[in-house]
């Protein structure tokens, strides 16, 4: 099958589909897999969580306080569990990488189970205007969760995704889609509510895959969510690339002066990482989120992407224990790079103007 965005000047562009820009993704051999499931049952791997996942009770009145404010919003960051985040910034209510549902599979009677409840449940959400998905692995790319979102009251949010993902939504009846290639951006208009924001596709160390036969089809991405009051970074699904200080550079030129300082938040992936040999070519550790934390100079970054679904052999509760290692080896404060619990708002200083 042919790449029908295929553009011979990208050179993450390839005739049957899309690559990453500084290692190619090989798809793992049956072998592998094997190698990979009969080491982990030798080990006794993943080992059973020593203390139970942070989860709190949302603050639901700041949360939907804040979505009717308008231009008033105070820039907030809601984790959601998993990779889910509600962005609240410019007026808008974001959510990224919806996944509400109990498996990350193509069926609920199967596949890797939540181990942790969503911090807000879908009755629970504030309307909301925009999700940014960057990529579909199922444990992103969540048909119920979009599905419901996309028959909220008032109207469907806005998706945005990369490339690749519109006929699929065509399918389901969801038509506010906008693709986005790799440095794209799409400009959200300011209205009496909402600040003009722009919506940058970043690139990301990953893969695409829905099915057996899809592999690299459709594109993967981070995004830069730029507005007067904040900018944050979604980094989505990665490994560790030379992307990252590239994407700082992008921004440095496209956003001078008003992106100095770099990003107000980053939401960094910081689990699903073990065995190495297996994972490293598609997921950071923790000392590698660090290290994408530092390449992208932001004053604050926010652990995503752990606690919720066992995908890999590290213990659940692993995840944070490492990134407080990689941040005392590096002087970095845990302050600046927050774990929070399930539920838990993270409120943040505007950005000055």
């Amino acid at each position: 099958m042919k790449n029908p965005y295929f553009n011979p000047a990208k050179k993450h562009h390839r005739p049957e589909g899309f690559q990453n820009n500084y290692q190619s993704f090989r798809g793992k051999r049956w072998h592998e897999i094997l190698q990979w499931r009969w080491q982990a049952w030798r080990a006794g791997h993943p080992r059973p969580v020593n203390e139970p996942i942070p989860v709190v009770a949302p603050d639901l009145d700041f949360i939907h306080a804040n979505a009717q404010a308008g231009v008033a919003m105070q820039p907030a960051a809601t984790w959601i569990g998993h990779i889910t985040v509600l962005l609240q910034i410019g007026g808008l209510n974001i959510l990224t990488d919806p996944v509400f549902s109990e498996r990350c599979f193509p069926v609920q009677w199967a596949g890797p189970q939540r181990q942790t409840p969503p911090g807000l449940n879908l009755a629970q959400l504030p309307h909301i205007d925009v999700v940014l998905l960057s990529h579909n692995h199922y444990d992103h790319m969540d048909e119920a969760s979009l599905r419901h979102l996309a028959q909220q009251a008032h109207g469907a949010p806005l998706f945005i995704t990369p490339l690749g993902h519109k006929q699929w939504f065509a399918r389901r009846g969801i038509h506010r889609v906008i693709e986005l290639d790799w440095w794209d951006r799409y400009e959200l208009v300011a209205t009496e509510q909402s600040h003009h924001l722009s919506v940058t596709l970043t690139p990301a160390q990953h893969w695409s895959a829905r099915t057996a036969t899809d592999a690299l089809r459709s594109l993967w991405g981070g995004f830069a969510v730029c507005s007067p009051d904040s900018h944050v970074f979604f980094a989505g699904d990665t490994a560790y690339s030379k992307d990252f200080v590239d994407i700082r550079q992008h921004f440095a030129r496209e956003h001078a002066p008003e992106h100095g300082g770099g990003f107000d938040l980053a939401l960094l992936p910081i689990g699903a990482y073990e065995p190495r040999w297996f994972m490293k070519d598609q997921h950071v550790n923790p000392e590698e989120s660090v290290q994408i934390f530092q390449d992208l100079g932001c004053k604050r970054a926010m652990a995503v992407h752990w606690g919720t679904f066992q995908l890999t052999d590290e213990a659940l509760d692993e995840p944070p224990r490492a990134l407080a290692s990689a941040l005392h080896r590096q002087g970095i404060s845990p302050d600046d790079f927050r774990v929070l619990a399930i539920g838990q708002t993270w409120r943040l200083p505007a950005r000055q103007r």
